[in-house]
């Protein structure tokens, strides 16, 4: 059974760049427009996920209930 979790992704510029960060896993990206580092933040979360030892993901999403 697939389960789904949504996050918050602030998008911010900076200089000539995108800064996109998830504040609930802290993980971070960038991107030269907003699409770029939208999807560059998207593809860091799936791949968190992918290699992430369960019990990292497990504390990380834990921290956000406290």
């Amino acid at each position: 059974m697939k389960t789904i979790r949504h996050f918050t992704a602030i998008i911010e510029r900076e200089g000539d760049e995108y800064v996109a960060f998830c504040p609930e896993l802290d993980i971070a990206s960038q991107g030269n427009t907003l699409e770029r580092a939208k999807s560059n933040l998207a593809e860091a979360l799936e791949l968190f996920f992918e290699v992430a030892d369960p019990l990292e993901i497990q504390n990380r999403i834990f921290e956000l209930t406290q």
